[in-house]
């Protein structure tokens, strides 16, 4: 009887797959393969069981990492989340609307969320939650206060790169913009964010945090009704507005000391 051909022996060292493993940038594998060899080995795992713990764990810290990359890029000011929202402070707020937000179902659609005539109430706080909770399942986000995106706008325009600023604004998957009113906006800066609201209507969500009703929103862009009327047109033509009133949530500290 013929033998079986011998199998040829291995000729590649640790130290050759520590290196390969390096150049693919395979980190987890790299950093466990060797430890996770003697418990499949210990556990009788077979080689397929052996290497799907080893994808698996590949895949997860990508994923852990992507979601920090996200995080990191949508510059929130700091993390806030839902559950550290302080309900019982509103004296108005549709609860319910507020979660069914958080399904992140408006992003999906390209829809749009505002904030109408309510003042310090924790709407920051529910917007950068949202934009958290958009992260964490994937989707692009950049936060940035209105009067920024004006000032960062204006000063690409007067350096001829106002084309490549707008991507900035236009790229993400949701736009936060907070604090819309605080400060007026001359009609330069109004036409700046128009074009940042037109290019998005219909490409991406936008949420917009504001302390005036829409009827005052002319206030905001130096009376220009006409201009008002055209980015109010692009931003409720689909868009739901959560209604927040009551004292000041920054002050509660204060209030309740």
């Amino acid at each position: 009887m013929a033998e079986s051909p011998k199998m040829p022996e291995p000729t590649t060292s640790l130290s050759d797959v520590e290196y390969h493993l390096t150049y693919l940038k395979l980190a987890f594998i790299a950093a466990q393969y060797a430890e996770l060899a003697k418990h499949a080995a210990h556990k009788a795992w077979s080689h397929v069981d052996y290497l799907a713990s080893l994808v698996e764990g590949e895949a997860d810290l990508r994923r852990d990492r992507a979601t920090q990359s996200r995080i990191r890029l949508a510059r929130f000011p700091v993390i806030k989340t839902l559950e550290q929202f302080r309900w019982d402070w509103p004296t108005r707020i549709n609860r319910l609307q507020v979660q069914n937000h958080f399904h992140l179902e408006f992003i999906n659609d390209k829809a749009n969320l505002t904030g109408g005539h309510c003042h310090e109430q924790g709407k920051t706080h529910l917007a950068t939650a949202l934009g958290y909770a958009a992260c964490l399942k994937g989707h692009s986000v950049l936060f940035a206060s209105a009067i920024d995106v004006i000032n960062t706008l204006a000063a690409a325009k007067s350096a001829g790169r106002l084309k490549a600023a707008l991507k900035q604004y236009t790229k993400p998957a949701l736009l936060i913009l907070d604090e819309l009113g605080y400060l007026p906006i001359d009609k330069a800066g109004a036409d700046l964010l128009f074009q940042v609201i037109s290019l998005r209507y219909e490409q991406g969500a936008i949420i917009i945090t504001s302390n005036r009703a829409f009827k005052e929103w002319p206030k905001i862009f130096n009376q220009d009704s006409t201009l008002t009327a055209a980015i109010l047109d692009r931003l409720l033509h689909h868009a739901d507005t959560v209604i927040i009133e009551g004292k000041s949530f920054r002050m509660k500290d204060q209030i309740e000391s």
